[in-house]
């Protein structure tokens, strides 16, 4: 039965790092559901979330894999475990003047934002959890979506426990 699985990397912030993560996935067949990258506290450190659909063994496949590679300091796997899971999206609606008070009351009991409004548009943006924006665009899409862009799944594990990056000697410098 395939499931979502989140893991965190922490890799060296180098050119060519995020290419071979992605190369891996593409050489073993594995499909990447989502795939955010940023920057982390630690200079030279840079942090891949991918969340992957897939069973129990090709997930621990993918852990394997990530960890063999030589950019790759650290693999966190975050499925079944509390964690924080937070996506940012932005979406322009379709909706004309007369419809906007109403699509603007809704969008506030998500406590989406707006920041552009145009004469046949309004663009709204969210940030909260995968069911939230999912919730949102379900209420947004009856007005129509002219336009949607989401990050995918940001994830950290939850409470005082600290994912330490392991920044080897002369690595990640």
């Amino acid at each position: 039965m395939k499931v979502a699985h989140t893991y965190v990397a922490t890799v060296e912030d180098r050119p060519g790092a995020l290419n071979r993560v992605v190369s891996l996935f593409r050489r073993r067949g594995f499909n990447i559901a989502s795939l955010t990258v940023g920057t982390t506290e630690c200079p030279g450190v840079s942090r891949i979330t991918l969340v992957v659909n897939s069973d129990a063994d090709t997930a621990g496949r993918v852990k394997a894999n990530l960890e063999k590679l030589v950019d790759v300091l650290q693999v966190q796997d975050l499925t079944g475990v509390a964690a924080l899971t937070r996506e940012y999206a932005l979406v322009k609606a379709s909706v004309p003047p007369e419809k906007r008070p109403e699509l603007l009351r809704l969008c506030s009991v998500f406590r989406a934002r707006v920041v552009d409004v145009s004469p046949a548009t309004l663009t709204v943006e969210i940030t909260g959890t995968p069911d939230k924006v999912d919730a949102l665009l379900e209420v947004v899409r009856p007005y129509g979506i002219a336009e949607m862009v989401r990050t995918g799944p940001l994830a950290m594990g939850r409470g005082a426990e600290v994912n330490e990056i392991k920044v080897q000697a002369g690595m990640a410098a």
